[in-house]
C-alpha cells in the first residue's frame, strides 16, 4: 500500500521467477487507509503489459475494474501501470495491488513499486509508505 497523493504514476512491477502452473489475479484497489487491504477501497482501471521473453514486450493493454488473470510460466514481469488522476473520484490517496491465487500452486517472485511525476521533487523523496 503506498500513498501516491505526491505523484502522477504509479507503477506495480510484478516478478514470477519460478513456480510452473500457478496464476494470480491482479486488481488494484483505491483506498482510504495504509490497510493491507485498506479499510475501505474500490477497485480501479489500470493498465499492464506482460514480457515473458527477455528481450520481448507484449501490448500495453486496459484493465478493468475486474483486473486480469496472470499466465502460466516461469520467468515473467508484469509492469502494472496506474494513472493517479484514477484516484479523482473516489477521495482516496492510498493504491494496494491486490493479488489473488487464480490456480493454487507457489510461485516464487516479488513486487516493486515505482512512482512517477513526483509533484514536490527532492534529494531524497519523503516515503509513500504514510
Amino acid at each position: 500500500v503506498v500513498n501516491c497523493k505526491g505523484y502522477s504514476k504509479v507503477v506495480f512491477l510484478v516478478h514470477h521467477g519460478v513456480g510452473a502452473t500457478g496464476t494470480s489475479t491482479f486488481t488494484v484497489l483505491a483506498g482510504d487507509d495504509t490497510a493491507d487491504p485498506p479499510t475501505t477501497s474500490t477497485a480501479i482501471p489500470f493498465h499492464y503489459k506482460v514480457m515473458s521473453t527477455s528481450d520481448v514486450e507484449g501490448a500495453y493493454t486496459a484493465a478493468t475494474t475486474s483486473g486480469f488473470l496472470s499466465t502460466v510460466g516461469s520467468n515473467q514481469i508484469y509492469w502494472i501501470e496506474v494513472d493517479v488522476e484514477e484516484l479523482g473520484d473516489t477521495g482516496y490517496k492510498y493504491l494496494c495491488l491486490k493479488c489473488v491465487e487464480g490456480t493454487d500452486s507457489p510461485r516464487l517472485g516479488g513486487i516493486i513499486v515505482l512512482m512517477f511525476g513526483g509533484r514536490y521533487k527532492q534529494d531524497v523523496p519523503a516515503t509513500a509508505l504514510t
